[in-house]
């Protein structure tokens, strides 16, 4: 199935072998299966008002998220909102999205979507029964799912967490050939002035803020096509110019915290370097 060939090649390419033989292999399991939902699912606004939420669509775009980890993390409510109104205005009616939640605390979601102000239908599934039917990988970037009408499985990927990923998704709901832009860049080679940001000790009150050169060490323009978050508490900031060969910019990095706690950030920066995409950690803790 071509889609599924393209995603798999998106992911592929800056993993070692051995990543690259489990990516494969997972989305050989899931090509073309059925995403199997539960009877009678309870959806609800904010985890408050309880809606009926009968399923339907031509395309339906499913997202699971475990109770492993930062849960607001993997959420980016923000994005996800974004994303439904762009989707609901390029097709109107056509795509159903379908939120899945297990979370370790049903008041820790709840504060989330509220804070978030997140006003789409979620199911939060405490006891955990749509992983129970269809065993979801524990790889975060493996329980977003594009389906069809039978709730089969298109395309594997988080559209929010990967910006090819939601090109792929919007050029088969639109019914076009997708083309990845970035393969028509020349290429160049870059290097960071540090992959490791250490933030230290600061009141979780504060916003912290850090800058990272990258710098083109190639022939050809360095363009900057996208830079990641893994959450919304990172935020970054860079000039969207083409950096020149031999020049360098800076990457701006804030963190905000939204409570006290010890934190471990990623930031990647997708580029037309042969040697992209750069991950950068941050870590702190926030008192």
């Amino acid at each position: 199935m071509k889609y599924s060939i393209l995603l798999l090649l998106f992911f592929l390419f800056s993993c070692s072998d051995s990543k690259k033989k489990n990516i494969a292999s997972i989305l050989k399991e899931w090509e073309h299966k059925e995403i199997l939902f539960p009877c009678n699912p309870i959806f609800s606004i904010q985890g408050k008002d309880t809606v009926a939420y009968p399923m339907g669509g031509e395309y339906k775009i499913f997202s699971y998220v475990d109770s492993m980890g930062c849960i607001s993390c993997k959420l980016k409510l923000d994005e996800w909102q974004k994303f439904i109104t762009d989707v609901d205005s390029l097709c109107p009616n056509t795509v159903q999205f379908l939120f899945y939640f297990n979370p370790k605390k049903r008041r820790e979601i709840c504060r989330i979507l509220q804070f978030d102000k997140f006003k789409y239908p979620v199911c939060i599934d405490e006891k955990d029964s749509i992983n129970k039917l269809n065993h979801f990988s524990s790889e975060t970037m493996f329980q977003t799912f594009l389906l069809d009408k039978e709730n089969k499985v298109i395309a594997v990927g988080n559209p929010i967490h990967n910006s090819k990923v939601k090109e792929l998704y919007l050029s088969v709901i639109l019914g076009k050939e997708y083309s990845n832009k970035s393969d028509n860049q020349p290429q160049t080679t870059a290097t960071l002035s540090e992959t490791q940001l250490k933030l230290g000790e600061f009141p979780w009150k504060e916003k912290q803020r850090q800058d990272i050169l990258i710098t083109n060490t190639g022939d050809n323009p360095l363009v900057i096509n996208e830079v990641v978050t893994s959450c919304g508490c990172t935020t970054v900031e860079y000039d969207k110019q083409p950096v020149l060969s031999g020049k360098s910019i800076p990457i701006k990095v804030y963190y905000q915290a939204g409570y006290p706690e010890h934190f471990n950030k990623t930031i990647t920066v997708h580029c037309n370097a042969k040697n992209a995409p750069f991950m950068i950690k941050i870590s702190g803790d926030a008192k």
